[in-house]
């Protein structure tokens, strides 16, 4: 438990450094680029980061797996795994050559657009060498490349190139974040795995990874595409502006997600672990602590951006304030979301087939559900924006459906409670629209500026009083060693690292 503790605590301290640096990208697309061209934006990327994920084939969570049960030096196996993900993406990356229009579905390709899936290789080797950098605990380095090298690098570039090609700009900029973050996971990759001496590739071993991987990379896919198919439908249905208005709403709902990732670095090894030691109570009782520390963090996040959300949107851009109502519906997904993440970090390791049927029948609703509320409000003459936040009702819909089912199956596997949810919440919440609804009632500056924390406040003040036990507050115990892990190693630990 002080394990998973201390890895939330530094991916926390990245997921608040990654959500400074990502608020500038999207003021920067929404007030220099618009809604079009970042609906442009949204929907190359969406392409590009699916084609990674499949790329990776499931080796971004197997891979602990992998190595827990393995004899075989480490340094041999993640570079049998980097191989494969080497493979997948020269794959997916000639499919986007060849049909490039998949990824401009609504404009023209003109300049060097078509070189964007060189990010695929980029993306996947960079997911692959963290992963395995969290196998021994090295947290720290998601957090260099996911939290602070990649947005910035975005951000920054961003900005720049806006005076270069405000076309081409966002795009430009998202593939130098991807070369980015590749090089800094590949520094302290090499500097703890080092290159294996006397290494050859198995295709007899790769082909058993692969085939054993393929429910992971199934369960990957759908989680990541749960959250972008919404881009995707709207993407037939409505103009790139839309597009990019729902791109924005997402994004920012999509923040509190990112509270649940900061777990899966260390969670997916310890469950391994415990899985290989045949200790279920252990793990039932870690994704109960877990599920409870995500629902609260994300349910008091969506709250914070949910209250005031004309006043968040509205940072972007005058337009974007259209994408509130959205943006509601994205925040509330994301709360309903977290005890299907929580328990599918369980389920890929005791019952991985399963849990693949269980996300493909999600998506399916999701994707059901998305047309069916699109035209349905179009046959009845809502008004278009209306009509796009049908996706995100769907969302959260299927979401519900996933939390519900997951949960209990991996309840019964394990024979105890994995639910992470308390009543206390409940109060919390309350006291956190209480003091919402004053807010709101401020200027839009004074909204932001002090609403959003005094919502937090209050949430965390009632929660942490009426909710929280000792093992909770683990999770806040801050110490020094948490802080270093956040910097580059030195010479002298770089030297003594293992191979």
């Amino acid at each position: 438990m002080a394990a998973l503790a201390r890895g939330g605590r530094i991916n926390f301290l990245g997921f608040v450094l990654r959500l400074v640096a990502r608020l500038p990208f999207l003021f920067i697309a929404g007030r220099m680029y618009g809604a079009e061209a970042l609906g442009r934006f949204a929907y190359a990327i969406l392409i590009v980061e699916f084609a990674a994920q499949l790329a990776t084939l499931g080796l971004k969570r197997g891979l602990a797996e992998q190595l827990a049960q393995t004899e075989k030096p480490h340094v041999c196996v993640v570079w049998d795994a980097l191989l494969l993900a080497a493979i997948g993406s020269v794959l997916a990356m000639a499919l986007l050559f060849v049909f490039p229009q998949s990824m401009f579905p609504n404009s023209e390709i003109h300049g060097l657009e078509w070189l964007l899936p060189v990010a695929v290789i980029a993306l996947a080797w960079s997911d692959v060498m963290l992963s395995a950098l969290a196998y021994r605990n090295d947290v720290g380095a998601t957090v260099r490349a996911r939290a602070i090298v990649e947005p910035w690098t975005i951000s920054i570039a961003a900005f720049v190139l806006a005076y270069v090609s405000k076309r081409d700009g966002l795009i430009f900029a998202y593939a130098l974040s991807m070369i980015g973050a590749l090089i800094a996971s590949m520094i302290p990759f090499l500097k703890s795995y080092g290159v294996p001496r006397r290494w050859k590739p198995a295709p007899r071993e790769l082909w058993r990874m692969t085939w054993r991987n393929i429910p992971l990379a199934a369960a990957d896919a759908v989680e990541w595409g749960s959250r972008r198919i919404d881009i995707a439908v709207l993407g037939l249905f409505f103009s790139p502006a839309f597009v990019g208005i729902y791109y924005v709403a997402q994004n920012v709902a999509s923040l509190p997600s990112k509270l649940k990732t900061s777990f899966d670095p260390i969670l997916g090894p310890v469950i391994a672990r415990n899985i290989a030691a045949g200790d279920k109570a252990a793990v039932a009782r870690q994704v109960r602590q877990v599920g409870f520390w995500v629902i609260g963090a994300q349910m008091a996040v969506a709250l914070a951006l949910g209250i005031p959300g004309e006043g968040v949107m509205g940072l972007v851009g005058p337009a974007f304030v259209a994408g509130t109502a959205a943006l509601g519906f994205l925040l509330a997904a994301e709360v309903v979301a977290a005890m299907a993440a929580v328990s599918e970090a369980a389920l890929i390791y005791v019952a991985r087939h399963r849990n693949m049927l269980l996300s493909f029948s999600m998506i399916g609703l999701q994707v059901v559900l998305s047309v069916a509320l699109i035209v349905g409000m179009r046959e009845l003459e809502f008004p278009p924006m209306w009509q796009a936040t049908g996706p995100a009702m769907a969302l959260l819909l299927a979401l519900a459906f996933a939390a519900v089912t997951k949960s209990r199956l991996l309840a019964r596997l394990l024979g105890g409670r994995v639910s992470g949810w308390r009543w206390p919440l409940i109060w919390a919440a309350a006291a956190a629209v209480v003091v919402g609804e004053l807010a709101i009632l401020l200027t839009e500056w004074a909204e932001l500026l002090f609403g959003i924390p005094a919502i937090l406040a209050a949430f965390g003040y009632v929660l942490w009083t009426r909710g929280f036990g000792p093992d909770d507050r683990e999770l806040f115990k801050m110490r020094k060693a948490d802080i270093e892990e956040m910097s580059l190693p030195s010479p002298a630990e770089s030297s003594s690292a293992p191979r």
